[in-house]
């Protein structure tokens, strides 16, 4: 990942609250010249390793499964919040007119080896732990315990399991980093009227911290 040194966020606590609040990430391994692509949940232990793991499931009809098992080299790609910078913002476009737009992100890049398991109860421990994360907020909490036994016996039986020991971590936190204060301020400003809540959480990020 392309990442210029204002941009660049080397805070792991930052970076870990990121992962533990992002919903679908892109798993990327190499295969030949056509990568192999996933998009899915996972679960972030920020205990496991120096760096942390992540784990995940695939159907096992996912071709993506067997290029895993084969050891294959693998990103899993973290997007945090995104948003359109508008010009208008600027203070150089009343002076002079010479500004473009330009869109700021949180993006973080994790790889590792991948570890590949199939048993039932380590798979029902992360379909568990999946599902707490995201019911958490919700009044009346879904639970797996509250399907039957053998309903989700069955449907795990259609997975598989994979783990990823973090062994580098990066991250670029494009925020305006390098525009003046009044213009980041007008930034923010701006981005909290948005409709997107991806541009309100994206204001609160560009006056966080410089």
């Amino acid at each position: 990942m392309y990442i210029p040194p204002h941009f660049h966020e080397d805070s792991t606590p930052a970076l870990n609250r990121a992962m533990a609040e992002a919903g679908l990430v892109t798993i990327v391994s190499a295969y030949g010249d056509e990568p192999a692509i996933s998009h899915v949940p996972v679960h972030f232990d920020p205990a496991a390793g120096a760096r942390g793991s992540i784990s995940w499931h695939l159907s096992k009809a996912n071709a993506h499964c067997d290029i895993l098992r084969a050891g294959a080299s693998t990103i899993a790609i973290f997007m945090g919040p995104d948003a359109y910078i508008s010009p208008a913002w600027y203070e150089e476009k009343a002076k002079t007119g010479r500004v473009v737009p330009t869109w700021n992100y949180l993006a973080i890049h994790t790889s590792g080896p991948v570890a590949t398991f199939d048993d039932g109860p380590q798979l029902l421990a992360l379909v568990e732990a999946l599902t707490d994360t995201h019911e958490a907020d919700r009044p009346a909490p879904w639970a797996v315990s509250d399907a039957p036994d053998d309903f989700i016996a069955a449907q795990l039986k259609g997975i598989v399991g994979f783990s990823m020991k973090i062994t580098a971590l990066e991250g670029k936190r494009k925020a305006s980093q390098n525009k003046p204060v009044g213009d980041r301020v007008r930034m923010a400003e701006g981005l909290a009227t948005e409709t997107r809540q991806a541009a309100q959480d994206m204001g609160a990020i560009i006056t966080d911290r410089d």
